[in-house]
């Protein structure tokens, strides 16, 4: 399933970045990761003044047929419920958006609930919520390729409008149990060791969801394509979020990733196109247990350790000035010739 054209942006600006970046008004190394940020969005830009520009945050929300197992203690309803939260300004993600100067845009993907004309919301459903996987694959192959390609439309609606520093949230009651599902297969890391606690189960509750996870695994036995893997777990936000991290990187965006529905999204999206991996940024470390694995996997080092676990796009946002700040030394600190500073012998 390949539609996207993603380039390995071009290196030899990197070597002018880092002598820019070397002769600040400062020791070699000591921004330390800000150094790093910053030649890498400038590599994406192939700019050695990259600027930020419509820096935006969207949040993919839909529902998961194995919900009807008891795998979390909140209804599916929170979903929709959360849904109408983002758009009328009240979660974290828009307070943390809104302080740190990112936009919002909220997508249904594939809520269990009819929004009607809801305003602000932008409506890419592809159905009411993902199968049960327990008993049969989660999507169809036809539902997977639509949200693909929607999230491609997606990002590049907002392309259009300037935006090139993208980050990705979700909303979905169960899917921390998805995203285990693929970590699972497509990294082959025990299942356990993938599965936390989601929305704060207790042992006995973990302990259910991991049995049960492992019945699906059963049921679905080996999967050998991607394709299959995708059909058989993913939810619809999931997928959409995969497809809208593919076009991001084709446009040669900055990718802001989020915490482990975010990174199961982004591992799917690397074991189609490896090359993504030059547009991304682990903006955290999620609190949920199976994220400091999967970063280790994908060779991502996070800026932020905060035991945060909420999704949304929360520790994108809340990581976003850090990525501002890279940009802005690069482009504003002067440099021991322009200052006037004696540089080291």
């Amino acid at each position: 399933m390949k539609f996207f054209n993603i380039q390995v942006p071009e290196q030899a600006i990197g070597t002018i970045l880092q002598t820019k970046i070397d002769l600040k008004t400062k020791p070699p190394g000591a921004l330390g990761k800000l150094e790093s940020l910053a030649k890498q969005i400038g590599t994406i830009q192939q700019s050695l003044s990259p600027v930020l520009t419509q820096a935006t945050v969207v949040v993919f929300a839909g529902d998961h047929g194995l919900v009807q197992e008891g795998i979390t203690p909140y209804p599916q309803e929170v979903t929709y419920q959360m849904v109408m939260n983002f758009l009328n300004d009240g979660a974290a993600i828009n307070v943390f958006a809104r302080q740190n100067g990112l936009k919002v845009k909220v997508v249904d993907a594939g809520v269990n609930h009819d929004f009607g004309n809801t305003k602000n919301l932008l409506n890419y459903k592809v159905n009411k919520g993902t199968r049960n996987c327990l008993k049969e694959t989660a999507m169809t192959i036809d539902e997977l390729a639509e949200c693909i390609k929607k999230g491609a439309v997606i990002v590049n609606e907002l392309y259009k409008t300037g935006c090139n520093c993208i980050a990705f949230g979700e909303m979905g009651i169960g899917n921390t149990s998805s995203a285990s599902l693929l970590m699972h297969y497509f990294t082959g890391i025990d299942l356990a060791t993938c599965t936390g606690r989601g929305t704060g189960l207790d042992d006995a509750g973990l302990n259910k969801k991991i049995g049960i996870l492992q019945e699906v695994v059963t049921h679905h036995g080996n999967l050998d394509s991607w394709e299959k893997i995708m059909q058989a777990f993913s939810g619809y936000e999931i997928a959409m979020m995969t497809g809208a991290m593919l076009q991001a990187a084709e446009n040669k965006m900055v990718i802001l990733l989020d915490g482990f529905i975010a990174s199961t999204a982004y591992l799917a999206a690397f074991k189609l196109y490896p090359e993504i991996e030059n547009y991304i940024i682990a903006c955290h470390q999620s609190d949920e247990k199976g994220h400091r694995l999967l970063l280790e996997y994908l060779s991502l080092s996070p800026l932020l350790n905060l035991a945060m676990r909420l999704g949304e796009g929360t520790g994108a946002a809340v990581a976003y000035p850090l990525v501002s700040a890279a940009v802005n030394f690069l482009n504003e600190m002067a440099s021991f010739e322009s200052a006037g500073i004696s540089n080291k012998e």
